[in-house]
């Protein structure tokens, strides 16, 4: 009986074993499936809702925004007949004022009148603002090592003065002579009204470029007592007149530009503007008149670019208004000057590096 009762309970322990195991068998793999199922859920799931932002309405054309650089198009066939290469995609507008940032600086109608490009002539009188100048005598602070002034009170922006000082260094560096001699500058109303009352100047006082105080004649007067004169760009002295722009001076009346300035041609009379403005005006064979004239078709959004030596320059042009304070753009981050042409508005010029 003891050994019966021990077989019976050998089987039922055995086939208890049996059936646990089946029973985890399916367990793990209703567990498996359900893990399945989840993730199959969640692919589809996924993909059937996009996001709001990306969804499109297929009734409204779809655009591509293109980036603003350049972009090398291979197999361009065109069909204006021009050869396929780079195309230069231009910056927004907002991408330009990004580049630029302005603020308003006010300046009244009177500061028309005043600065190194003030236009003078028959058609534009000067208005000798008080301050439009700050005139010094040339002999009590010019530089007499490099040239000379043919008297104690010839007068000249301090400015202008200080430009040409530099300008007679680098030509006596050059290993010349002293024999440069200034022999007119700034003239008062009434001085240009005794000349044209005299005949020696065709025109009344004010009109004259010389009222700027930064337009002045230099004459030649070798000290070995050779031949003088008027000054002329001719062998060592062609030095002065090829390195001016570069110290900001012009040609005040160039040849061949007799309808514009009003004036004869002449060698050797200069006028101080500025480096820049006197580098575009050489560069582009112009008269101020010309220059002014065109720095008036470029305003802030389109400025004129000069280079000046290794410098780079924008400028632009403001009309101002009359009979109350313009509103003139100048740079946040960037070093400018701003001068009134006596002609109606302002002209800016800012330092681009």
């Amino acid at each position: 009986m003891s050994d019966g009762n021990t077989r019976r309970n050998r089987k039922r322990s055995q086939a208890s074993k049996r059936y646990k195991v089946r029973y985890d068998r399916i367990v793990g793999a209703l567990l498996l499936l359900a893990a399945i199922a989840m993730v199959i859920s969640s692919c589809v799931s996924g993909l059937s809702a996009k996001p709001e932002t990306e969804q499109i309405d297929s009734t409204q054309p779809t655009t591509t925004e293109m980036p603003s650089q350049s972009t090398i198009v291979d197999n361009l066939d065109p069909n204006d007949g021009s050869t396929p290469g780079i195309i230069q995609t231009k910056p927004t507008k907002e991408e330009n004022e990004d580049i630029n940032k302005f603020v308003s600086e006010a300046h009244p109608f009177s500061d028309t009148l005043k600065g190194d490009l003030v236009l003078i002539n028959s058609d534009h009188p000067y208005q000798f603002p008080e301050d439009g100048a700050d005139i010094v005598t040339m002999f009590d602070h010019m530089d007499t090592s490099c040239y000379s002034v043919c008297d104690l009170v010839t007068s000249l922006d301090s400015t202008a003065l200080s430009h040409l000082d530099a300008l007679m260094q680098g030509f006596i560096a050059q290993g010349n002579e002293n024999d440069i001699t200034v022999i007119g500058a700034y003239r008062t109303i009434e001085e240009q009204n005794d000349k044209f009352n005299s005949g020696l100047s065709g025109f009344a006082g004010g009109c004259t470029d010389y009222h700027s105080a930064r337009t002045f004649d230099i004459g030649i007067f070798p000290k070995d007592g050779s031949s003088s004169g008027y000054y002329s760009s001719v062998g060592n002295y062609s030095w002065i007149d090829e390195n001016a722009a570069d110290n900001g001076f012009i040609l005040r009346y160039p040849e061949g530009k007799e309808n514009f300035t009003g004036e004869r041609a002449r060698t050797y009379t200069y006028r101080y503007v500025g480096q820049p403005h006197a580098a575009y005006i050489k560069q582009h064979d112009l008269c101020l008149e010309e220059y002014l004239n065109e720095v008036k078709d470029h305003k802030t959004s389109n400025p004129l670019e000069i280079t000046a030596g290794n410098e780079l320059y924008n400028v632009y042009y403001v009309p101002a208004m009359q009979g109350s304070d313009t509103e003139v753009p100048v740079p946040t981050d960037k070093p400018y000057t701003i001068s009134g042409d006596n002609a109606g508005g302002f002209v800016v010029s800012m330092l681009m590096n």
